[in-house]
């Protein structure tokens, strides 16, 4: 069990080795990052079996796999569906990428079978027609990050029913395969974005980031590194923007 300061934040990645066929296990690096910079201190906690729990989780985090590995990925996590439950109804942020998102719905249909997920959130994972290998352009929900655009890049062979709210509507890509991308469920989000989103998209960082203060009674600062770091995003975002077609922001 892994002891963190009073005043620091406990970032928890979830199984970073079998999860992070894309780099979303970075997606912890990042807010460790971004927090340390706004003047909170933060440690990031790889959890591969329960022996590996720290005693608090602030912000947890889970990457995306191959498909190789879903049975073995499932197995790891079985042992660890209590707390993750309990993560969940104590209104812990979680970013799930991918088949970590997948592993945590109802199941996963592939050609031929079927893979039981953990059931902790709502939806299956189903076969799209073809797989979906580009960039993607999500405008969010409002409310969810405030109406704003998510750029990654998305490699899924599968979308994905049964999701109450999405994180936002495709304006370039598949996502969920129909006309949604991703899942917002109280604290929980799911999503296809890879890049790792957090890197691309450090709004949807901050938006964690900014849940698991408030929880805390932390106080985020703003920073001229954080400003540069975020300038550097929204040119990379306004990048691909331009090239299909899009406004740039």
């Amino acid at each position: 069990m892994t002891l963190a300061p009073a005043d620091s934040l406990t970032i928890v990645s979830l199984l970073p080795r079998l999860l992070d066929t894309n780099g979303d296990a970075a997606n912890a690096r990042v807010l460790a990052q971004r927090a340390r910079w706004a003047g909170v201190d933060a440690v990031v906690v790889p959890v591969h079996t329960v022996t590996d729990l720290p005693d608090r989780a602030d912000i947890v985090v889970i990457g995306s796999g191959t498909d190789a590995d879903l049975v073995a990925a499932r197995d790891s996590l079985l042992p660890l569906a209590d707390t993750v439950s309990a993560w969940l109804a104590g209104g812990v942020p979680i970013l799930a990428v991918g088949t970590g998102w997948e592993l945590l719905g109802d199941g996963i249909d592939l050609a031929g079978s079927t893979v039981t997920g953990l059931g902790l959130v709502a939806g299956r994972a189903s076969v799209l027609p073809t797989r979906a290998t580009d960039d993607i352009v999500v405008t969010t929900d409002a409310g969810t990050t405030g109406g704003v655009r998510l750029i990654g890049f998305e490699n899924h062979a599968r979308g994905y029913t049964g999701v109450a709210q999405s994180l936002g509507r495709i304006q370039s890509g598949t996502g969920n395969g129909d006309g949604g991308e991703g899942v917002v469920a109280g604290s929980f989000i799911g999503t296809h974005l890879h890049g790792p989103v957090l890197a691309r998209n450090p709004h949807l960082a901050d938006r964690l980031l900014d849940a698991a203060c408030a929880a805390r009674g932390l106080v985020r600062v703003g920073s001229a590194h954080t400003a540069s770091v975020d300038d550097i995003a929204k040119a990379a975002r306004n990048q691909v923007a331009v090239r299909l077609g899009l406004s740039s922001e």
